[in-house]
């Protein structure tokens, strides 16, 4: 009898999510970008405005929806194309090469027209206060993006006494979070994986680049 019920209810699940995404697609536009978040009790949710990191991006293909993951050839590519402004960037504010694209393959993998629900704009994620401050009039701009998101990162380090995780949290959170916690990582589960995701790419690229 549980068996059965059990049954019930997934197919009775599978049913609902079909029927969700029908209507989210008819109540948006048929370009509307549309989110998916499994949780860890295999609940499925889906939202054309994600509020938190745990939502991927669904894309429409014929054969249905299916997750939009970064192709390793094409990020290699991206890559290879802002190597000269990473480069340049880097030099002028005494940073490696690996640690900057590290931050950028976090941040927007090398998108310059990625942008955040929050409002965080281009290849480093700018806000527009950030922007402000250091003179980017057009954050989709790889190089002012770079250039400012590298200066940025810079006067972190110097914040925190080239203590790398901090400076990480802080561009990530922002300084006053990580000051607000005494000088240490905020508690925030994104912010925390953030660091550990950066730090993982800076120790691959700086291997291979």
């Amino acid at each position: 009898m549980e068996n059965e019920q059990s049954r019930y209810w997934d197919r009775f699940s599978v049913r609902l999510m079909a029927f969700s995404i029908f209507l989210l697609m008819m109540s948006t536009s048929v370009f509307a970008d549309v989110y998916k978040y499994v949780d860890k009790n295999g609940h499925v949710y889906l939202t054309d405005r994600p509020d938190h990191k745990g939502y991927k991006l669904l894309v429409r293909t014929w054969k249905g929806w299916q997750e939009k993951k970064t192709n390793y050839v094409d990020l290699k590519k991206r890559r290879k194309k802002y190597e000269k402004i990473i480069k340049t960037a880097a030099r002028k504010n005494k940073l490696p090469d690996a640690l900057v694209h590290a931050v950028i393959t976090a941040e927007s993998a090398y998108n310059p027209k990625a942008k955040s629900r929050a409002g965080a704009v281009g290849m480093m994620q700018l806000m527009p206060a950030t922007a402000e401050r250091y003179g980017v009039n057009n954050r989709k701009d790889p190089e002012q993006n770079i250039a400012a998101g590298t200066r940025y990162l810079r006067d972190l380090l110097e914040m925190f006494d080239n203590d790398l995780k901090l400076a990480l949290a802080a561009y990530n959170a922002g300084e006053g979070a990580v000051m607000k916690y005494g000088n240490k990582i905020p508690p925030y589960k994104e912010t925390q994986h953030y660091v550990k995701k950066v730090l993982k790419y800076y120790k691959k690229y700086s291997s291979t680049l």
